[in-house]
């Protein structure tokens, strides 16, 4: 098993369990860390901690975060390095590792995720959802900005996913999803690159019959920095588990994953 440390950068109390775990997957996000970390104080619900997962300790993040006062960090920040693999993936993954809540919210630092709905995504978590999707194509959703294509096929592989698969979401590619620590504990993350894993857990969870729930939110695209989302090359990704969910909706004793290995 990969080494992961978490370094504490803000106080918060070792021996309490945090109510929630927001995991922040980073790489060079300089411009965006500071409004982020204001946005944390003041949008986010209490009793959770902020997971900072990062790829190498020259990520300049890191020192644009240590160089903000400790009244502009959210209280239980931490540092998360990610030995598991290069690249957003395995970030996301790195957090989710290190998580100490039984709901685990995977965010970007970009301000794109609409916090208003984390409350209700929580507590959807807190009574029996595995998986709360915040959804941009359902009804009281919607997407401000980023590239047209790339939204055209989010959503259509969302829709066409609910309708002729079943998946109860229609958007399973968004990354800001709320998870079941004890969900994540014994499914195995198979996605090789980027946000696919977003659409692979959310099918598996729904697949192996817990419940996959979703509730309509804003996405807004990044004013500061760079994407880091690469369509082409991680296409092959989601295409493997959008077919997967099909083969599984006709097939359904090939539906399976095994449990975590130690």
């Amino acid at each position: 098993r990969a080494h992961l440390r978490g370094e504490a950068v803000t106080a918060g109390s070792p021996h309490e369990t945090p109510r929630y775990s927001l995991v922040v997957p980073v790489f060079n996000e300089a411009a965006n860390i500071a409004a982020f970390c204001r946005a944390a104080r003041e949008r986010l619900p209490a009793g959770g901690e902020v997971l900072i997962a990062y790829d190498f300790d020259g990520d300049n993040t890191l020192p644009a975060l240590a160089a903000l006062p400790e009244s502009e960090k959210p209280p239980n920040l931490r540092l998360v390095r990610n030995d598991l693999g290069r690249g957003v993936r395995y970030a996301i993954e790195a957090g989710m590792r290190s998580a100490r809540a039984p709901v685990v919210v995977v965010s970007m630092v970009d301000l794109s995720d609409d916090y208003e709905k984390l409350p209700e995504m929580i507590a959807r978590v807190e009574h029996g959802a595995a998986v709360v999707c915040a959804s941009r194509y359902v009804r009281g959703g919607r997407q401000i900005g980023g590239p047209w294509f790339k939204g055209f096929l989010s959503r259509t592989a969302g829709v066409s996913l609910y309708w002729l698969a079943g998946v109860p979401t229609h958007d399973p590619t968004n990354s800001f999803k709320a998870y079941a620590k004890r969900f994540l504990d014994r499914c195995p993350i198979e996605s090789r690159a980027g946000f696919a894993l977003a659409l692979e857990l959310t099918i598996k969870a729904h697949f192996a019959g817990e419940r996959v729930e979703e509730v309509p939110a804003t996405w807004i695209d990044r004013v500061a920095g760079e994407s880091r989302f690469r369509l082409f090359r991680w296409l092959p990704e989601y295409l493997r588990w959008y077919l997967r969910a099909l083969l599984w909706r006709v097939a359904p004793r090939s539906r399976h994953f095994e449990g975590r290995s130690s």
